[in-house]
């Protein structure tokens, strides 16, 4: 990992990687949308960059941002919640022109197991994607996006839900009623096998590739979220008992396993 890397997106995932990046003796450069925030980042061995893009343009040093790096981590969720929409593909292309204009080799783009969609049963990275919501949608054609420049190798990392430090679906999940699909299958990975896996794939320089970043278990959403519940002592969810006509998209991490990785950090929490 002798590579100065860029992290573009330094939040609840950005910021830690490029913490563990720094104490690896690493060159890290990395982004923040807050100017609050660049001191801490200074403080951390990461150099700090305002930017910010947008459809229209990016704010701040973009280009000595990208002269700095050889391989860029994109990290940038799509914020296409109702009341808050804006495209994130645009935001990309003008990401892209950019990028083109730079020295980066590689990148690294953080997808999404939503660009799989409604899919039944196991998927796997050869399983073709077939998005449903709006943030699948522009998260599959920024990662074409990507992959179809051929002049700089990318590899894609679709995470499934995150889960971490003051991040958890039960919490949003306790005390509500009627809730469908309770025999579908959890597709969860906590926030340090995130970092494993970024930091696994550019240790082993595999680019050029696209990587499912789920944990290996998979118990039912009624099963997973009301045991949740009580460890944390809040109301479980409550699941309707309705006629089971699928099994559910369970999402397997076939890539990275295969090449001979572990996960390290349980999605089943500890009692509390």
């Amino acid at each position: 990992m002798s590579n100065r890397i860029g992290v573009l997106g330094c939040g609840w995932l950005g910021l830690p990687l490029a913490q563990r990046l720094v104490e690896k003796g690493l060159e890290v450069h990395g982004t923040t949308t807050s100017s609050d925030k660049l001191e801490a980042l200074q403080n951390l061995g990461i150099v700090p960059y305002h930017i910010s893009l947008s459809k229209n343009g990016i704010d701040g040093d973009i280009e000595t941002f990208l002269s700095q790096i050889d391989i860029l981590v994109i990290n940038v969720p799509p914020k296409l919640r109702q009341g808050n929409a804006e495209s994130f593909i645009e935001k990309m292309k003008q990401l892209q022109a950019q990028i083109k204009k730079s020295p980066v080799s590689k990148i690294l783009f953080v997808s999404s197991t939503a660009v799989y969609g409604d899919e039944d049963g196991d998927v796997t990275e050869a399983t073709p994607p077939n998005p449903v919501t709006e943030s699948g949608k522009q998260l599959l054609a920024s990662e074409q996006l990507f992959r179809n420049d051929s002049s700089r190798l990318t590899t894609i990392l679709r995470f499934g839900g995150l889960i971490g430090p003051n991040r958890h679906p039960i919490k949003q999940l306790s005390g509500k009623k009627d809730l469908k699909n309770g025999h579908h299958p959890i597709n969860l990975i906590h926030l340090d096998d995130c970092i494993h896996m970024i930091g696994t794939i550019i240790n082993e320089g595999y680019w050029g590739q696209i990587f499912n970043g789920v944990y290996p278990l998979h118990p039912s959403k009624k099963d997973y979220y009301s045991a949740e519940a009580v460890k944390r002592g809040v109301a479980p969810p409550e699941y309707l008992d309705l006629p089971v006509h699928d099994t559910g998209k369970r999402v397997k991490s076939e890539n990275f396993l295969q090449k001979g990785h572990q996960f390290t950090t349980s999605i089943i929490s500890s009692s509390t």
